[in-house]
């Protein structure tokens, strides 16, 4: 990424790239003549366990809509409308809801989901179809495998298991550790297996992790799993799973004397992680896919400045995806000429060094981005930006 690209710098390659995509867009542009609107579908949980990561995702794609809301296509003006439909954090209603974005709201291309779980129920939907889908922070390897008709704008979690297993080693110095795993949860049971064959190749230890215990989305009480895991006196406690539960977890092993540090994923930088663990969550560390720090383009500071002067705060890492997605497919209809779904899917497809508010956005033969991880620790009741990794 740091190279220059036919002899220009990538600042200056940046730069360009965003006044191709704001001209293009043509932010508050004419109205568009009756009948001309591309529609963007959206699934996201705005209700049910998963319902603030989609609050923010979704916050994101409003955000980025209500910037850029016409595209010139084949030098016709379309109103660009989003079709948000609730997938309720359930793999039944994600795949219900996905077929309804398709049937009844005739969209060209769709955006989501918050959970892993839930955007690969909706990706054989919407593979069936032949829709083309962008997911924003889903990422399990699982999501795009196999599907030609999925894309993401986020890391996948073989590295993010890498970045975590490599900051347990390096930086904390352990040479032991549990994981706590949600089950039920794609997600978590894939980055937990990414960390363990990790950790114990860098510790040259099969035995490295002293043991991995279950929960179940939902659950509340976690003393079982944590009374077993005080006696193991682990050096480091991998948790990757929701916020709220991750929060409790930590929480009831701080009451039960279990101080040792807890590390997890993305999915904690919600406020609801802090609400719920409250103090016993200082000090934890994730990974995450976007640092205000870092607003490294033209892009991201449009984005940032975009946001804070409506919300009056910081927006989440999974917000900046929401507007990449939203962007990225923008860009992919501009290119295609067409808004015909597999077009717009085959450009998609081509995506490369496209300039995002979360970085640039270069998708591989899977359909995968390459990105940088961001690793955020709780202080002072808010999420502070540690360091970065890059790929």
């Amino acid at each position: 990424m740091k190279k220059a690209i036919k002899g220009l710098s990538l600042g200056v390659f940046m730069a360009l790239l965003a006044v191709s995509l704001i001209t293009g867009c043509k932010k508050n542009t004419v109205a568009a003549g009756n009948g001309d609107i591309i529609k963007i579908g959206v699934f996201e949980p705005m209700t049910g366990a998963n319902a603030a990561g989609g609050a923010m995702e979704t916050e994101g794609i409003r955000l980025a809509n209500e910037l850029f809301p016409t595209i010139e296509v084949g030098g016709k003006t379309y109103k660009v409308e989003l079709a948000i439909v609730d997938n309720k954090s359930d793999k039944v209603e994600a795949a219900t809801a996905v077929q309804r974005l398709i049937d009844r709201e005739k969209v060209q291309v769709i955006l989501g989901s918050w959970g892993s779980s839930l955007s690969m129920a909706g990706g054989e939907v919407a593979k069936d179809a032949k829709i083309p889908v962008i997911g924003l922070s889903c990422t399990n390897p699982l999501v795009t495998a196999g599907n030609d008709y999925y894309f993401r704008v986020c890391f996948i979690d073989p590295f993010q298991g890498i970045v975590m297993s490599n900051y347990a080693f390096n930086d904390l110095k352990a040479k032991t550790a549990v994981i706590v795993q949600e089950v039920s949860n794609d997600y978590s049971v894939g980055l937990a297996k990414f960390f363990s064959d990790n950790f114990k190749l860098l510790t040259k230890n099969n035995s490295a992790i002293l043991t991995t215990v279950n929960y179940n989305t939902g659950d509340q009480d976690f003393s079982a799993q944590l009374t077993g895991i005080k006696a193991l006196n682990p050096e480091v406690i991998f948790a990757p799973g929701n916020y709220t539960e991750s929060a409790l977890v930590i929480k009831q092993a701080r009451e039960l004397g279990i101080n040792v540090p807890f590390i997890g994923g993305d999915t904690w930088e919600t406020p609801e992680f802090i609400d719920v663990g409250r103090e016993y969550v200082e000090g934890a560390v994730f990974s995450t896919f976007f640092a205000s720090e870092y607003a490294a383009s033209p892009i991201a500071e449009s984005f940032l400045k975009e946001y804070r002067a409506r919300y009056n705060k910081e927006p989440a890492a999974v917000t900046a995806l929401g507007y990449d997605g939203y962007l990225v497919a923008l860009d992919a209809i501009k290119r295609a000429g067409s808004v015909n779904p597999q077009a717009i899917r085959d450009a998609i497809a081509k995506t490369q060094g496209f300039v995002g508010a979360a970085g640039i956005v270069s998708l591989d033969s899977n359909g995968d981005a390459t990105k940088s991880a961001f690793l955020k620790i709780v202080k002072g009741g808010k999420f502070a930006f540690q360091t970065i990794v890059n790929p």
